[in-house]
């Protein structure tokens, strides 16, 4: 999956597993110990809606994109290892989110309002 500004040139590139089910979304990367750079998780609903990521379980941070069905990134959470048993939620409206090593998105220069050219996916 690729990144792209407004002028559609390449920001970043990066291989995703692909999460299109429940059992898949619930369970996320908690059960991932790490991710190489350019690896992600694009979780895929059904539907746009609201929805809200937590950390639960997870042992690295995260950035967390929110994706219009269109491509178009809606909001992006830079979200570090939880300190305790709160989680915090991390909101947005998507069809599409895309979860990346954290600083993935600074590093890219990926920002609301870019391009991710997605995979054909459909969710289950």
């Amino acid at each position: 999956m690729t990144a792209l500004d407004e002028a559609c040139t390449p920001l970043g590139t990066v291989s995703v597993a692909i999460a299109d089910n429940d059992s898949e979304r619930i369970t996320g990367l908690s059960d991932t110990d790490s991710l190489a750079w350019d690896e992600g998780m694009l979780f895929v609903f059904p539907e746009t809606g609201e929805h809200a990521f937590v950390m639960r379980e997870m042992s690295f941070p995260l950035d967390i994109v929110y994706v219009a069905p269109n491509g178009t990134v809606t909001r992006i959470h830079h979200a570090p290892v939880p300190d305790s048993e709160y989680e915090r939620r991390y909101p947005g409206t998507a069809k599409y989110v895309l979860e990346v090593n954290r600083g993935w998105t600074n590093e890219t220069g990926v920002s609301v309002g870019d391009q991710l050219r997605l995979p054909n996916v459909t969710a289950s």
